[in-house]
């Protein structure tokens, strides 16, 4: 009978805490893990009128705050094994209930994880717009929007299981690497699809799956020998989220005594040296959005909250690389911190931060180790940003005929003139366009020359070239006339009531259109050679001043040169070879890579209106 009654107690206990806690977040963590403090956040009624402590592991501090639903208790990490430690929550001196708290075995190799680097070529998706692996999560009795399709801003279906089942075509295209816009739960009650607005960070949306199956995401990405890079947000959560709707304390936040009050988006006055204290709060502590609520990283609770949360995530699921949304409109000296934290714990890893400004000195001082940012006393230690200013030349150059003192090929060469402002050119993410910017075939109006032009760049200059969802089958898009759901089309076939699939070749039946199927070849032969081209991965790069709107250039390393040449011009040209000796050292003969046509270098080369040649040579 005792026993019985023992049990019963126990039972007891435990059901009183379950009921009492209705948050711990991280939920679990890991043992061997460089971080050696880990502060874990409780929350349920009342939970600052008990005091606590912990068998199998040390409490370095408790801290209650104003609001008495939460407790943070910082523990001592650094020997614990793996196994279940118990925190008894206590009043009077005695045990009033309990929670058992799991550290995981980490994976012997997960410290020395490689991150995504410029050997990769990343694949974009939104995963709302990209294919409806199951109609089953299209709505969620938990989220309050529901699927609408035919609204161009709902949401669409598309979730983690589409994507696993067309990995076939990622890797076929020749990706290395998929870098998925947020797939974290985002309750927002409209427009929530894109989910930079989310409302749980330990939690996969259901629309797009489980925590689980973002887990079996990675691990197939992994047998394929490729990577998978989060999407990160630290500037702002969802309004909707758990912490938003009942704060710690108010300062969790930024707010403003006028009410919400939207960022000015002026970056530039994060390093301004006459910049106003009024504006550099405005950028900073401003909202992003109505929907989004500026988080206030220089709060030491709110800076450990997404710093173990990043971490968790990268452990939990294996990740091989973040890409940070809005990077520099975070407290700067506390996104420092964060990434310094993360890469502390994964020397290999990789962040690439967004850093969406228009010239090359602004984005460099966010780079880790930049000269730039030393003048300011800062550094970031984000391995990687991203080439806005050739995204700018890009969209101007390729529909500009001729040359000019500033136009044409020479917005090219300039961009790569300035590289001497940034401390690592290999880490450094290029591309044509992505989910916030017009389609490049928009802007092109569907000329798959311009594409061709803009895609030979991408994938041979220095860097680590990006590629849009769509893109490669020639989608379009325009965000200044239609909106942000105009750039994000649903890819054609990824929903099973779609008649026609450009998942599938244009040789079988309902496959790509004669037009897809030509911009989908071309990337795919470029992509796969990328694969082994070392050259354009780490090479040295060589360029030539251009003439008549002819741009060349070289990548070169020890076992490989290659030779790009790029004819912007609506006219035919002959390029006359011995200016190009330096490049062309003693090869003789260069193979195109798309049409494995042979080139003589020691005679002219004859080059068709908006074309491109990358000549392998030999």
């Amino acid at each position: 009978m005792k026993i019985k009654l023992l049990t019963l107690s126990i039972y007891c206990l435990f059901a009183i805490g379950n009921a009492q806690i209705k948050k711990v977040e991280p939920p679990f963590w890991w043992s061997d893990m460089e971080t050696s403090q880990l502060q874990v956040l409780f929350y349920g009624d009342s939970l600052s009128n008990y005091s606590i402590q912990a068998d199998g592991i040390d409490i370095l501090k408790v801290d209650s705050v104003k609001n008495p639903k939460y407790l943070f208790v910082t523990i001592d990490t650094k020997d614990v094994a793996p196994s279940t430690v118990i925190f008894n929550f206590m009043k009077d001196e005695k045990v009033v209930f309990s929670h058992n708290y799991e550290f995981k075995e980490r994976k012997s190799t997960s410290r020395n994880r490689k991150g995504f680097d410029s050997s990769d070529v990343v694949y974009l998706i939104m995963p709302d717009r990209f294919a409806n692996g199951t109609t089953n999560n299209d709505s969620h009795p938990e989220m309050i929007e529901k699927d609408s399709r035919s609204v161009g801003g709902g949401r669409h279906g598309g979730d983690i299981k589409g994507i696993l089942q067309n990995l076939d075509y990622i890797e076929e295209l020749g990706a290395t690497a998929i870098w998925s816009t947020p797939l974290l739960e985002d309750n927002e009650p409209k427009y929530s699809y894109h989910t930079y607005a989310q409302s749980n960070l330990y939690r996969i949306d259901p629309r797009y799956g489980t925590n689980e199956e973002y887990i079996q995401l990675a691990d197939a990405l992994h047998a394929r020998d490729m990577k998978l890079i989060m999407d990160y947000v630290t500037n702002h959560w969802g309004s909707k989220h758990w912490i938003i709707q009942d704060l710690p304390f108010a300062d969790w936040i930024h707010q403003w005594p006028e009410g919400f009050t939207r960022s000015n988006y002026r970056m530039a006055t994060q390093f301004d040296k006459y910049a106003s204290q009024v504006d550099k709060r405005g950028c900073m502590n401003g909202w992003f959005d109505t929907t989004m609520p500026d988080l206030n990283q220089s709060n030491p609770f709110v800076l450990k909250y997404i710093t173990q949360n990043a971490i968790w995530w990268i452990e939990y699921a294996g990740l091989d690389g973040l890409r940070v949304d809005t990077y520099s409109y975070n407290d700067k000296n506390s996104i420092a911190k964060w990434t310094q934290a993360i890469m502390n714990e994964y020397p290999n890893f990789n962040i690439v931060g967004e850093v969406w400004m228009h010239d090359q000195a602004q984005i460099a001082y966010w780079q880790k180790d930049s000269k730039i940012g030393a003048l300011d006393n800062y550094n970031s230690h984000l391995p990687s940003v991203m080439d806005f200013t050739l995204h700018d030349a890009i969209v101007s150059m390729f529909s500009e005929d001729e040359t000019g003192w500033d136009k044409g090929m020479i917005r090219a060469y300039d961009n790569f003139v300035n590289d001497f402002l940034y401390p690592n050119t290999n880490n450094i993410m290029v591309f044509a366009g992505n989910h916030d910017t017009n389609r490049i075939n928009g802007i092109f109006q569907s000329d798959i020359k311009k594409y061709k032009l803009a895609l030979s760049l991408i994938l041979t200059t220095r860097g680590i070239p990006q590629l849009y969802y769509g893109d490669e089958i020639g989608m379009v898009g325009n965000r200044d006339t239609k909106g942000d759901s105009d750039i994000r089309r649903d890819f054609p076939g990824g929903w099973f009531v779609d008649g026609q699939s450009a998942f599938k070749p244009a040789s079988t039946n309902h496959g790509r259109t004669n037009d897809q199927e030509a911009y989908y070849a071309f990337t795919k032969k470029l992509l796969n050679w990328r694969k082994q081209a070392t050259a354009v991965h780490t090479g040295n790069l060589l360029q030539y001043i251009p003439f008549d709107n002819v741009y060349v250039y070289f990548r070169s390393n020890a076992t490989q040169t290659v030779m790009v040449i790029l004819n912007n011009s609506s006219k035919l040209k002959s390029l006359d070879t011995a200016r190009f000796k330096e490049g062309i050292q003693s090869y003789t003969v260069g193979q195109d890579v798309i049409s494995n046509e042979n080139y003589p270098l020691d005679s002219k080369i004859v080059l068709q209106p908006k074309t491109a040649l990358i000549l392998d040579l030999n």
